[in-house]
């Protein structure tokens, strides 16, 4: 009889327990996913899969300009290939598949886009109407568009070979845009020459740059 009232409070016990745990878990399923702001970025060629060292420097310059606001970043999957267009054009179809999911998601999230070297003109096929250097133009729809807050580039090789910084390429993505080129760089700089110039976006502030720029649009 005994060893019976003895079950008969543990079972009580555990039911209360696991009552617990579950209202425990329920702010965390409900919890809200979206951040203030999310960054999407483009490495430049050949880069190992991620942000990059130009990537990962704007991205933590900017997380010290944004007060107590949350923020996540997605690196664009693509094939950073020497193999430009097809390249290129896979990086937007990714970029435009996530900034849609993102939107869709976290309407009220503002994006950042943003891309090194290749990377940038993988941003050029997102947001300039004509095209960029290389690549299939894959626009960003114009209700998503509007959630674009800012474009920061560096190292556009646009600037040189696909008719100009993207300021110029894109009207409506041009007030929003840093398009930036370090002098002398071969990718970017219509007589540029230099290719150590195209790896000094870091040393030579350029990512500070943007960062305080993007900071400024959101």
């Amino acid at each position: 009889m005994r060893s019976i009232r003895v079950l008969v409070i543990l079972a009580a016990l555990l039911s209360v327990l696991g009552g617990l745990k579950w209202a425990a878990g329920v702010p965390a399923s409900n919890a809200d996913p979206c951040t203030d702001i999310h960054v999407v970025f483009a490495r430049g060629t050949s880069g190992s899969p991620g942000l990059s060292r130009v990537g990962q420097s704007f991205v933590d310059t900017l997380r010290t300009q944004i007060g107590n606001r949350t923020m996540s970043v997605y690196a664009v999957d693509y094939p950073g290939s020497l193999d430009f267009g097809p390249s290129t054009t896979a990086g937007a179809q990714d970029a435009l598949a996530h900034i849609e999911q993102t939107v869709q998601a976290c309407p009220s999230t503002k994006i950042v886009l943003g891309g090194y070297s290749q990377g940038a003109d993988v941003v050029g096929l997102l947001t300039a109407p004509t095209g960029t250097a290389w690549g299939d133009p894959s626009p960003l729809p114009p209700d998503v568009a509007d959630h674009v807050a800012a474009v920061v580039l560096f190292g556009n090789p646009s600037r040189k070979f696909g008719g100009g910084p993207l300021n110029v390429l894109s009207p409506a993505f041009g007030p929003k845009t840093i398009d930036l080129c370090v002098p002398g760089d071969l990718v970017c700089s219509t007589d540029g020459v230099s290719l150590d110039a195209h790896g000094q976006y870091i040393a030579s502030g350029a990512t500070g740059q943007a960062a305080a720029f993007a900071a400024s649009r959101l």
